[in-house]
């Protein structure tokens, strides 16, 4: 008996946390929720360390 276990990258992880909160929060589609959390990780991403804090 196995069961398969599918990966899930830690950047998908951060996208599907944030695409579950604009779904909450938002009356946006699930397709718009996902580019919006794509959009706004990449811009956390790229933003310095200090502008993080």
């Amino acid at each position: 008996m196995t069961t398969g276990i599918d990966f899930v990258s830690r950047y998908e992880q951060r996208v599907a946390q944030v695409r579950d909160l604009l779904k909450h929060d938002t009356k946006l589609t699930d397709a718009a929720c996902r580019a919006l959390a794509v959009r706004l990780l990449h811009l956390l991403d790229e933003a310095p360390e200090q502008l993080r804090r």
